[in-house]
């Protein structure tokens, strides 16, 4: 289908306003008229619940709805006015996919010999600013692709391919996904991600060269009453607490193997699980607005990347899970507020046309507590209650 017609569908079915935006800011329907105005964006649509893709903004899933109302993601409209920022354009998303590593030797977020500070971090273009092309297209499926060239910090020429398929999920798929059964009161909202890698070179890429790897990164709304929840294993030190300075002892607490974090948009902090300890899902809840968020996603038994802004830890020391809660810099600036639940693949140490795939899956909740609850219980292994009393 070509962009006009992306357009027209867009508009004709859930009658976009190309004029004056006179709905509630931050609500499903005002984020869909905004970014209607800016992309042909697709909706994928499974009876209420509708999820905004958008293939010029990097193959985004900018936001969801479960009844057509709440809007889960974290959408920066005034990143939309331009002129492009020369680090990053953070337009914002509830689903977005960057290539790591950030920092480390093997970098693509500085050019090489460069000092690893923050006036000489940019993002790749080909997943901050350019549009990916749409492949294939269903009324609860798109696939859309993007060919990269990219040079890292050692200096090698990496020549890349990354698809990603995006699937809306039927509700009897949620249930069977998370292994739960949903009471008729909830709400919800479910979306797989399906990201491939290829390395489209002539050459493998190994600990001299360096490789990529996919990062998911789900941007949602921060509040005074949500928590980041993320089950670990028995570990000693299972979490990375320092990437920004460390976090503050009242913002983050362990019970029986699971993380709490606060995520209010009001004091940058980044955390990461170590790959021994991390399990497959992570999650957060707004205890006010009783919203539950989960993610699941692939982890592996390979070597992560360290994303760390320094050359000299060994790159394959990486984390497998990080979340992130935005906050004001030094001199008072601020992105957001926003904060993220994040997942990697391993590194891909690739053939030539040899390609590695993460699944990365997004799924919000509303309801009762008590139905909720059967929720965090059996897929975080916590309760509404341990989560709203782990860090007072």
């Amino acid at each position: 289908m070509s962009k006009i017609l992306y357009g027209i569908f867009c508009m004709t079915l859930f009658s976009c306003s190309l004029m004056e935006n006179k709905h509630n800011k931050g609500s499903f329907a005002y984020d869909l008229d905004f970014l209607c105005g800016k992309d042909s964006v697709i909706i994928l649509t499974s009876g209420e619940s509708k999820i905004i893709v958008s293939p010029k903004y990097q193959g985004k899933v900018f936001t969801s709805t479960s009844d057509g109302e709440n809007s889960f993601g974290w959408i920066h409209y005034s990143a939309f006015e331009g002129p492009l920022d020369p680090h990053m354009n953070a337009y914002g998303g509830e689903n977005r996919l960057w290539l790591g590593p950030e920092g480390g030797k093997f970098s693509l977020f500085f050019a090489q010999d460069s000092k690893m500070e923050f006036q000489n971090w940019k993002t790749p273009s080909a997943f901050d600013s350019e549009p990916w092309e749409v492949k294939t297209k269903t009324a609860n499926m798109v696939s859309m692709k993007k060919d990269m060239q990219l040079v890292n910090y050692a200096g090698t020429k990496l020549s890349l391919s990354v698809a990603r398929n995006i699937s809306i999920l039927e509700r009897s798929e949620i249930d069977a996904l998370l292994n739960i059964k949903m009471e008729s009161d909830i709400k919800a909202v479910g979306y797989e991600t399906a990201n491939t890698l290829t390395n489209t070179g002539n050459f493998a890429w190994n600990d001299t060269t360096g490789m990529p790897c996919l990062w998911l990164l789900d941007m949602l709304k921060p509040s005074d009453h949500t928590t980041v929840v993320i089950p670990h294993r028995a570990n000693a030190k299972p979490a990375t607490t320092d990437y920004f300075g460390e976090i503050a002892g009242d913002r983050i607490a362990y019970q029986n193997n699971v993380l709490f974090f606060k995520a209010d948009g009001k004091s940058r902090g980044k955390l990461g699980i170590h790959p021994g300890a991390a399990e497959n899902v992570a999650g957060s809840y707004d205890t006010e607005k009783k919203i539950l968020t989960i993610t699941m996603f692939d982890i592996s038994n390979g070597s992560y990347l360290n994303q760390e802004w320094n050359t000299t830890k060994d790159p394959l020391t990486g984390d497998a899970v990080n979340a992130y809660n935005d906050g004001p810099l030094a001199d008072g600036k601020q992105m957001g507020p926003f904060y993220e639940i994040e997942s990697v693949s391993p590194a891909a140490f690739l053939q030539p046309r040899e390609s590695l795939t993460h699944n990365h899956s997004v799924f919000h909740f509303t309801g009762s507590e008590e139905s909720l609850n059967m929720i965090t219980m059996k897929v975080l292994g916590v309760s509404i209650d341990q989560i709203k009393t782990a860090l007072k």
